[in-house]
């Protein structure tokens, strides 16, 4: 994909919807839905689908609703409810009054269940489901047809009322599609409809004992909300036969369903199951953890929403699965805080700078730039003293012949204050550089010379007298390798976890106006990254997460392709 086409990527779907409008097909209308699993957190894989569904909706004038497919009370919980709602605020979409959850619809899908017993196409099985899978074949033969396919009419509606009533121990017995057990289609060989299974529901407790399963409760909800345009993605083609059989056979409103690629990232995995298992095994603290591709995490990062919803315009909608290069994400993130996010100055690794030329006592405030895209951001003061910090990183002793920072006997600038030269290097006990002697230029107050002597590097810095103590989470990728599912055999993705994907630094010199920064703000330390203001801050000791570096890898590989 190359960098334009990257930004004018097609949309095969809007191209349908489109025609359907153009030829009436609903009455013109367009109503999509985003319905999560509550069993997990969102990633960036379903803010695809979120800006999907919410955007057709949008452009079409059309409707979105959210709603919760929770037919599996063992897995779900309020807490992955409460967590969908607010990722899909946070994105900048609203469903209004349209939230439903499938057991909105419990006792309309035991009533068309029953339908489907009556008209002769679903009967109640006794297999357990080692059995149900053993009778079912393979993708290469066909399936064996239930001992119990031929209960007439009268006992499956006994038998299934009887399950309802918890008569029957859970797995004992399950309700299943009458369809065609030698079908090349594995999904249509007459699959469960209903299972026994006492697990107390989030929304409905323990009124129920048998829950409807995924394939026959989707398709019906959709139908039942009057869902224009199902959009799923691609695992689900291979059951579409099965959408359209059961929406077919009880004669009820027919949502077309499309199916699209999913989202793959490199260097991420979007599996909700190994998802669980990072948090579960403590690999990470938690779904919010800066290092998951959790909305919830990539928010706690500092990634802006504007950027998430700019990178799925551009990765676009395809048929195809593939894999997107994590540094396009990157490159939208660091586009979009380039312009909005104020500028600071942040020490990570200080190094001390004693100017010893300059007043004792005396401290002057020295203009700054908020930020240079955006001149209505207007300008800041910065405290300006004798004692100062650099990063430790800009000073060499010896330097290599290319290295143009601060040496001994060298002018660097000081951004926003005065040129600089290094006239002494203290040392501690052990040899190890504490702090540096450098002599200053009055004249060149600003960061320019009146006589246009020429310098080649630019520091950051903090003037020690008032610093703001604080804490920089530096993070890398959580995997090493670009497909951390590209594991020796006897191994598994964990296997590439990055030893070094956190680096914590807890002495860092922040300028004044860091203190008190509210959680959630970005800024661009200069020189160093974007970060942002973690909800462990506290007034006095700010915590910062790096957000993303200020290297564009995505310009790179693009560079590299023309």
């Amino acid at each position: 994909m190359t960098d334009n086409e990257s930004k004018t990527p097609t949309n095969f779907i809007k191209q349908i919807i489109e025609e359907d409008r153009k030829n009436g097909k609903n009455d013109g209308c367009v109503q999509t839905r985003f319905p999560p699993e509550p069993n997990g957190y969102l990633h960036i894989g379903h803010a695809k689908a979120i800006c999907l569904n919410f955007g057709i909706a949008e452009e079409t004038k059309g409707l979105c609703n959210l709603r919760f497919d929770d037919t599996n009370p063992e897995k779900e919980e309020q807490e992955y409810v409460d967590s969908i709602k607010e990722d899909v605020r946070w994105l900048g979409f609203d469903w209004n009054d349209r939230e439903y959850f499938a057991s909105d619809y419990f006792r309309q899908l035991y009533e068309y269940a029953v339908q489907l017993i009556r008209d002769g196409r679903a009967y109640v099985c006794d297999l357990n489901a080692e059995e149900i899978r053993e009778y079912r074949g393979t993708l290469t033969e066909p399936g064996r047809e239930s001992p119990y396919r031929d209960r007439s009419v009268e006992e499956n509606l006994d038998l299934f009322e009887r399950m309802g009533s918890g008569e029957f121990p859970d797995g004992s017995r399950t309700l299943r599609a009458k369809i065609d057990m030698t079908s090349g289609n594995i999904n249509m060989r007459d699959p469960v409809v209903y299972r026994i299974q006492r697990s107390s529901h989030h929304r409905t407790g323990d009124e129920w004992c048998i829950y409807p399963m995924y394939d026959y409760a989707h398709c019906a909800s959709d139908s039942i909300e009057k869902i224009t345009h199902s959009l799923c993605t691609l695992e689900f083609e291979d059951h579409r036969p099965l959408y359209d059989w059961f929406l077919d056979q009880l004669g009820i409103f027919h949502s077309q369903q499309i199916e699209f690629a999913r989202l793959n990232l490199s260097y991420t995995v979007l599996s909700k199951r190994k998802l669980l298992r990072l948090v579960q095994e403590g690999h990470v603290p938690g779904w919010d953890d800066p290092r998951m591709p959790t909305l919830s995490g990539i928010r706690r990062r500092g990634v802006p929403p504007e950027a998430v919803r700019e990178f799925c315009d551009r990765i676009g909608v395809a048929k195809a699965d593939s894999t997107v290069d994590l540094s396009l994400l990157e490159f939208c993130v660091r586009d979009y805080l380039n312009k909005h996010a104020l500028r600071v100055m942040a020490v990570l690794r200080p190094l001390k700078v004693v100017i010893t030329n300059y007043p004792e006592r005396q401290t002057e405030e020295l203009e700054a730039v908020n930020n240079p895209e955006d001149p209505d951001a207007g300008k800041r003061k910065v405290p300006f003293s004798r004692e100062l910090y650099i990063e430790r990183d800009d000073f060499m002793e010896d330097p290599p012949k290319k290295f143009f920072r601060l040496a001994p006997g060298r002018e660097v600038r000081l951004r926003y204050a005065y040129f600089i030269t290094c006239t002494d290097v203290i040392k501690d006990e052990n040899g190890e550089i504490s702090a540096l002697h450098c002599t200053y230029d009055p004249a060149t107050r600003g960061g320019d010379s009146p006589d246009g002597r020429k310098v080649k590097a630019t520091l950051h810095w903090v003037s020690a007298e008032h610093a703001v103590d604080g804490e920089v989470r530096l993070y890398e990728n959580l995997f090493t390798g670009e497909d951390p599912d590209d594991a020796p055999a006897e191994k598994d993705f964990l296997s590439n976890l990055n030893p070094d994907s956190l680096q914590v630094l807890r002495s860092c010199r922040l300028e004044p106006s860091l203190k008190g920064a509210e959680a959630g703000t970005r800024y661009q330390f200069e020189r160093l990254g974007y970060f942002c203001v973690d909800p462990d801050s506290s007034h006095e000791n700010p915590v910062f997460n790096r957000t993303v570096t200020l290297r564009d890898t995505w310009a790179k590989i693009q560079k590299g392709k023309k």
